[in-house]
C-alpha cells in the first residue's frame, strides 16, 4: 500500500504540481488549501507525513504544524513545512521549534523535496523507537532523538530529566517509588544510596520545564513517590 501524504498550500496550482509529482513517484495524496479543512483530514484519514506551505490566511503552516503536534492522535507524523516569504533565520528556527522535521525554501527542487521527504519517513518508521504521545498534555517524546515537546514546544531537558521523564510516561498511570526511581534513571543500588532530595530536584526541575498543563498530571504521592496521570481528575 502507498504511503499517504497530506499536502497543504492554498495556490492550487502549486498543490496541483506536487500532487502530480508525488503520485508519479508511487505515493498516494490528499489535499488541502486550508490548514483548518487539512487538520480535520489528518485526524479522519491519518497520513504518514504533512506538507503544508507556510503563508496561508487563517490557521497558517507554524500553527498547523503546532496543532498537529499538539495532538495525541497525530504528533507522530512527519511535518514538513514549504515557504515561499518566512525565509529568515527566525522564521526557520521557529518552525523547527514548533515541531517541523524540515523545512523547505520556495523555489525548491523536486528532488530535494522528494529527497526530504523519504528522509522523515524513514526517519520516522518501525526501525526507529516510535514517538510516545499523552493526550490531553500536549506531551511528545522521541526516545531515539532524545527530545521532548511539551505543546509542540522544544524541551530544553539534561540527560537525567529526559531519562526521568522517559520512565513517566512508559509507567504513566502507576506510582514509582522514589527508590525505583533512584535505581532506574540513575542506576544506584537503593542499599548503598536512598537520598529522595536527588528525585526531589529532578521532578521539580521536569514540572517547570513542562509548563502548567504537564506538570499539574506529575503528582507526588505522599511517603512513597511519583506519578504522571493520564486521566484528568474530576
Amino acid at each position: 500500500m502507498p504511503q499517504k501524504i497530506l499536502v497543504v498550500d492554498d495556490e492550487r496550482n502549486m498543490v496541483q504540481v506536487l500532487r502530480r509529482y508525488l503520485d508519479g513517484h508511487a505515493f498516494a495524496t490528499i489535499a488541502s488549501d486550508n490548514a483548518s479543512d487539512a487538520l480535520m483530514l489528518a485526524r479522519e484519514g491519518h497520513p504518514d507525513l504533512i506538507l503544508s506551505d507556510a503563508d496561508m490566511p487563517g490557521l497558517d503552516g507554524p500553527a498547523f504544524c503546532r496543532a498537529v503536534k499538539g495532538d495525541a492522535a497525530l504528533c507522530g507524523i512527519p511535518f514538513l513545512i514549504m515557504s515561499g516569504q518566512r525565509v529568515k533565520e527566525s522564521d526557520i528556527l521557529s518552525g523547527y521549534e514548533g515541531g517541523a522535521d524540515d523545512y523547505l525554501l520556495k523555489p525548491f527542487s523536486l528532488p530535494v523535496m522528494l529527497a526530504k521527504i523519504r528522509t522523515a519517513l524513514r526517519n520516522s518508521g518501525p526501525g526507529r523507537s516510535a514517538a510516545r504521545c499523552l493526550p490531553a498534555l500536549g506531551l511528545e517524546l522521541d526516545r531515539e532523538g532524545r527530545t521532548a515537546r511539551a505543546g509542540g514546544k522544544l524541551l530544553k531537558l539534561t540527560r537525567k530529566e529526559f531519562d526521568l521523564l522517559d520512565l513517566l510516561i512508559n509507567k504513566a498511570g502507576r506510582v514509582l517509588s522514589t527508590a525505583f526511581l533512584l535505581e532506574n534513571v540513575w542506576g544506584y543500588d537503593t542499599a548503598d544510596y536512598n537520598d529522595p532530595h536527588t528525585v526531589e530536584v529532578h521532578i521539580s526541575q521536569l514540572r517547570r520545564k513542562l509548563g502548567p498543563a504537564a506538570a499539574s498530571r506529575l503528582v507526588t504521592v505522599t511517603g512513597y513517590g511519583y506519578k504522571l496521570e493520564i486521566q484528568e481528575k474530576r
